[in-house]
């Protein structure tokens, strides 16, 4: 087995290895910003829900009393 013998500067192979540690940084620091997004998403749907909920109960009450108005119209239910 032959071997091959590779000279580096130690100085050379640390500041390749500062140079990838800087760009993993960068990399990392985006994910606060992310989070920050994530919880402004959440927040919006959480605000779509409740609207939704209160647009159909809205929706449920109108129902009913335009049935009730039909009945009370149609004579469905006798005057007292």
């Amino acid at each position: 087995m032959s071997q091959t013998i590779i000279e580096v500067d130690l100085k050379d192979l640390l500041a390749k290895i500062d140079n990838r540690l800087d760009r993993i940084e960068q990399k990392l620091e985006v994910l606060p910003r992310l989070e920050t997004k994530l919880d402004g998403l959440e927040r919006r749907v959480g605000r779509l829900e409740d609207s939704q909920n209160k647009q159909i109960w809205a929706l449920v009450i109108t129902v009913i009393g335009a049935t009730v108005a039909a009945a009370v119209k149609f004579g469905w239910f006798p005057n007292a």
